[in-house]
This record gives C-alpha cells, sequence and structure tokens, in this order.
C-alpha cells in the first residue's frame, strides 16, 4: 500500500483541488497536514512542483501504440485544445439538459444531420438509441423498459451483420431477428418490428448492402440504425450514412475522432434522438448509468471541430510514411515479409501485415514487443503481425521500427 506522504503528494497535483474544497473542509485539512509534514523534505510542494508518475505509483505500464484504436488499449490519446475544453468545463456548474441541447445542436449543425448527442460511447448510443425507438416520447413506456409491455418487440439484423456489440440493443429487451436475403427480410417485417439494425463494418459480406437497406426501411417505414463506430476517417462519413437515409447513426467519440474515450455520438432524426435523450441521463431511465458529464460533452465538441479542419492529405501521407519505416525494417530481416494496406471501411487507414518465417511464432513476438524496453503493444492475427500506425507520436515509428527489426533477428 502507498504510504501516508506518497498518497498525499500523488492527490496534491490533482487539478482545481483547492479551488473547489476549502481547507476548512475534511481533504483541505488532509492536504494542509499534509503540506506541514512534508515541508522539510519537498513533500507536497515538492510533486506539485515537478508532478507525479501516477501510472507508475500504480504499477501501472505505458506502451507505444502501434495497434491502433481500441478500447482495450485506450483508443487514443486527445489534443491539447480538447483537454482545455475539460479543464474549463471542470470549473463551472451548468445544467446538464441545456449544455445537451446546444452541444447537440451544434453537432448536428457541423455534421449536417437533423440532430445530435453526445452519448457514453458507441455502445451507448446504440442503446439509448433502440430505447428511443421503442418508446417515442412517452415517458410511460420509457419507465418500463427493458419490459416492451405495449411496444413492438422484435429488431431485424442480416445474419452476416451479427456482432459482439449487438448486445447493447438486445438490452432493451428487443429480439434480434436474423435474415439473409432481401425476401427474407421483407417477410420478416411484421408489426412486431421496431427497428432494423446495420453493421457498417459487415457493408461488403452481407447480402444486403446499405443503400438497398435504408430503402426497405423506408419503404416499409421501419427505422433504420448503423454503427460505424471506427468508421472515421474518411470524414465524410461522418454525414454519408444520415444522408442516405439512416434514421440513426451512430460514432465512438474516442477513436479517430480523438475524444474522450468514453464519449460516442448519435446522429440521426430529430424525434428519435429526442425519444433516445429520454431514455438517458439524467433521467431515470434504461440508459441512467450511461452518464455523459460535462467535461465529456464539451471536450467531443472540441474533437468533433478539430477534426472538420483537419488536412486529411497530409495526415494520410504520413501515416503511410510511418507504415512504409516500419514495413522495411521487418523485411530487412530474413525470411520476413510484410505489406501496408488500408482496411476498406473501419479503420481506414494504413496498417502494416508481417509474415513470419516458420521458426517465428506471432504470438511470441507480441509478448516480447510488449515485454521490452519500450514497451510497445502491436497485435496477431493467427500467425501475422498487425500493425497500425495512426495512434504512434511523432518519430515513435522509428522506435517500432528498431524494435521490431531487434525482436525479430533475436534467436528463438
Amino acid at each position: 500500500m502507498w504510504a501516508r506522504r506518497r498518497f498525499l503528494e500523488t492527490i496534491s497535483t490533482l487539478p482545481l483541488v483547492g479551488g473547489f474544497i476549502g481547507t476548512s473542509g475534511t481533504l483541505g485539512t488532509v492536504l494542509a497536514e499534509g503540506a506541514a509534514e512534508g515541508a522539510a523534505g519537498g513533500g507536497v510542494a515538492a510533486a506539485a512542483k515537478n508532478g507525479s508518475d501516477y501510472f507508475r505509483d500504480l504499477g501501472v505500464r505505458p506502451f507505444i501504440n502501434a495497434s491502433g484504436t481500441y478500447t482495450a488499449m485506450t483508443a487514443s490519446l486527445m489534443p491539447p485544445e480538447v483537454m482545455d475544453a475539460i479543464q474549463y468545463a471542470s470549473k463551472h456548474f451548468v445544467m446538464l439538459d441545456e449544455l445537451h441541447d446546444r452541444v447537440g445542436e451544434r453537432i448536428a449543425s457541423l455534421l449536417k444531420c437533423e440532430a445530435a448527442m453526445v452519448s457514453s460511447g458507441a455502445a451507448s448510443a446504440m442503446m439509448v438509441g433502440t430505447a428511443g425507438v421503442l418508446t417515442g416520447l412517452d415517458r410511460e413506456k420509457v419507465g418500463k423498459l427493458p419490459k416492451l409491455d405495449g411496444m413492438k418487440n422484435e429488431v431485424i439484423i442480416q445474419k452476416s451483420h451479427r456482432f459482439g456489440y449487438d448486445h447493447a440493443v438486445r438490452a432493451c429487451g428487443v429480439t434480434l431477428v436474423e435474415v439473409e436475403t432481401r425476401e427474407e427480410m421483407e417477410k420478416a417485417i411484421t408489426d412486431k418490428t421496431a427497428m432494423m439494425l446495420f453493421y457498417n463494418n459487415n457493408n461488403s459480406v452481407g447480402q444486403i448492402r446499405d443503400e438497398e437497406f435504408v430503402k426497405i426501411g423506408k419503404a416499409r417505414n421501419v427505422p433504420t440504425m448503423n454503427d460505424c463506430a471506427a468508421d472515421v476517417p474518411p470524414v465524410e462519413n461522418l454525414w454519408k450514412y444520415t444522408a442516405m437515409g439512416f434514421d440513426l447513426v451512430t460514432f465512438s467519440g474516442g477513436k479517430g475522432i480523438r475524444g474522450p474515450q468514453s464519449a460516442g455520438m448519435l446522429l440521426g432524426r430529430k424525434d428519435l434522438v429526442a425519444a433516445a435523450r429520454l431514455n438517458a441521463p439524467p433521467n431515470a431511465s434504461i440508459g441512467r448509468g450511461l452518464k455523459v458529464n460535462k467535461e465529456e460533452m464539451l471536450g467531443m465538441l472540441v474533437a468533433v471541430e478539430l477534426f472538420l479542419k483537419k488536412d486529411f492529405e497530409k495526415e494520410a501521407k504520413d501515416f503511410a510514411a510511418r507504415a512504409e519505416e516500419i514495413s522495411k525494417a521487418a523485411t530487412s530481416v530474413a525470411g520476413v515479409k510484410a505489406e501496408v494496406w488500408v482496411p476498406e471501411v473501419a479503420n481506414h487507414v494504413p496498417h502494416i501485415r508481417v509474415s513470419l518465417p516458420a521458426d517465428k511464432k506471432a504470438a511470441d513476438i507480441v509478448k516480447a514487443m510488449r515485454e521490452g524496453d519500450p514497451s510497445i503493444a502491436i497485435r496477431n492475427e493467427g500467425e501475422q503481425l498487425v500493425m497500425s500506425t495512426w495512434m504512434m507520436r511523432p518519430g515513435e515509428d522509428k522506435i517500432v521500427a528498431k524494435r521490431l527489426k531487434q525482436v525479430l533477428e533475436a534467436k528463438a
């Protein structure tokens, strides 16, 4: 366990503590005592001046992210402007619903859709969006979920579009009805059908593509939802699918957009977004636990504004150059092959795929990279290594390239 002094040193560096809690309060008293205790040897004052390595104190080891925007790897890093917005919001009280309104209106105008709301991630957007479809603006129904008394209870999805995160939709109490062909889909639509769910990443593997999917929904007056969590860049995707006619579209906020990892967006029809809001916090509803604080809302808005101003052509060239650097380092090792490719939909940025000789095991390489110095996170798909460069900071591609070559050259 931490010593009392070490705890005081660490907690004293948290921003704004003095501004929010006076020295007459419990925490203020503790900090004052700690300051006196540590005066001779630096203590609190030294920690405040020099900063604290919180992850080191917790025994958590940071790494260079050569994998991508995976939630388990804490996705992306927020730009300074986003952190400035978060710090600003942390210093003020506002009415949450009012901020929700204004931020949603601003995002909707930027992304060319009827309405928008900030959610606690893309899965949260799927859940409250589904809930809104089920309940509409009926507060009595909002209070019933996940019991669907008097509500439609089926959501149609292509069998090839089933994915782990459809759990967020099922959590609202609905049953997913799987189909494969257009004929099966049209037959499956009944008076029990609440919504049709589309997984954008699997557009090319389903028999019913996005535009046809939307047309079927429109023809039968069934709302359609498209999960596009990791599907920017390209930036045009932020308005492509609402313009196509999807009634609701979800995005992650903490991946390519580089907003707070715990934020996302629900975009689409004004009436359905309003209904989703009723099922979201601060209301006592099925989404109550999916809280979005003022810091995340403002941070998400600033992240969107920054994202829209990016020079995407320049960024793409930079990502490609980083990928080539790593690919060349890998192929300089005898028996190793590598290629640079860009996924068609999700995580649409340069990736490196490395094929290994028979005496090398991909899992061993991943382990050695993670446990080495510096620690580098890559991943494997079977016996191939897969890396992405877009979450690297400037210069880290050279570090990854050098370290990967060393690991690949090491004897088994």
